[in-house]
């Protein structure tokens, strides 16, 4: 990716072509989420970006009920297996199946709105 991307865009642009990236300090072995110019804590700016396992586990969860036709969506937050948390959505199953301690794994969703990181259960 390009260096004059700043860390937000560049992040989209690996969601873009299909890839899970993060960043990770050098000097500490840190993952870092939501990317940044400088590590969280220390300031590093020795970050580069790593392709993410994609594994994560539920940590906390939500229906956001919408008037119908519209349909009911989960919002989660997600424990990725390199120790960061984000936020995104369960899919394909129920959102009300959702369940804190659920084992998910990473989507790269694309559509007329861009490409969006999504979870679906193992």
């Amino acid at each position: 990716m390009s260096e004059d991307l700043r860390p937000v865009q560049e992040w989209q642009a690996h969601l873009a072509v299909g890839r899970l990236m993060l960043q990770r300090s050098r000097s500490t072995g840190q993952f870092v989420f939501y990317p940044r110019v400088a590590a969280p804590g220390t300031g590093a700016q020795d970050l580069d970006w790593v392709e993410a396992s994609g594994r994560g586990t539920v940590h906390a969860t939500t229906v956001v009920r919408r008037k119908p036709p519209e349909p009911s969506y989960s919002v989660a937050l997600i424990d990725l297996a390199e120790g960061v948390r984000l936020m995104s959505e369960v899919v394909d199953i129920a959102p009300e199946t959702v369940t804190i301690g659920m084992p998910v794994r990473a989507r790269i969703d694309h559509g007329e709105a861009g490409s969006r990181l999504v979870f679906v259960a193992e």
